[in-house]
């Protein structure tokens, strides 16, 4: 899962929100140094990465996606089911997606001394692109797949991933929507195992 699906599963916890939001820029000790509460984050973030990257739906998706993007199939069906819980966001939220986007933004402001400084470098992009909102569209998902082709090392393709998602949209759409309900499912109990409170 992308950024918006990870922010919509910490709940309403700030804290939680904040970890998870900056667990990919968590790298090894530095864990240690994180207040509980968003070291819980980080650690969330990790179980639902690691829960979506054995989903049998979600393994679907990515064969559907590997023979025209190899490796990078993975990160393109992260950023398709973003886009699908953007779309679909009335169904999940009561709060409009792009409140909950500004919200989200100006939250961020308070934690200033905890994001590191990758995060600080690539928020200023997400919110001067309005990234979790323009997830909504197929327009602004061009625009990330598009973004995150010229930053790899390797042929990716991915600027053509858009081209998939069209061709293929009800597919990806029905994948994502049984599967967010387990993944809902899964972190509500594992936020009431291991986080409570």
């Amino acid at each position: 899962m992308n950024f918006l699906a990870h922010l919509y599963l910490s709940g309403d916890d700030n804290d939680l929100k904040i970890g998870n939001f900056i667990a990919d820029h968590i790298k090894g000790k530095t864990i240690l140094d994180l207040p509980d509460g968003i070291r819980n984050g980080v650690l969330l973030h990790r179980k639902i990465d690691e829960f979506t990257d054995h989903h049998p739906v979600v393994l679907k998706s990515k064969e559907r996606l590997r023979p025209r993007f190899r490796k990078y199939a993975p990160v393109i069906a992260d950023i398709y089911y973003d886009h699908f819980l953007a779309v679909n966001w009335e169904k999940y939220s009561d709060v409009s997606l792009e409140k909950y986007a500004q919200d989200f933004y100006l939250l961020t402001k308070s934690y200033g001394n905890i994001l590191p400084e990758r995060t600080k470098y690539m928020l200023t992009h997400m919110i001067a692109h309005n990234w979790l909102v323009n997830y909504a569209t197929l327009e602004g998902i061009r625009s990330v797949l598009t973004g995150m082709s010229r930053r790899t090392s390797f042929e990716s393709g991915m600027e053509n991933a858009e081209d998939e998602l069209r061709e293929n949209y009800k597919e990806y759409e029905k994948e994502f929507l049984i599967f967010f309900e387990d993944l809902k499912a899964y972190v509500l109990e594992v936020r009431k195992s291991s986080f409570p409170g």
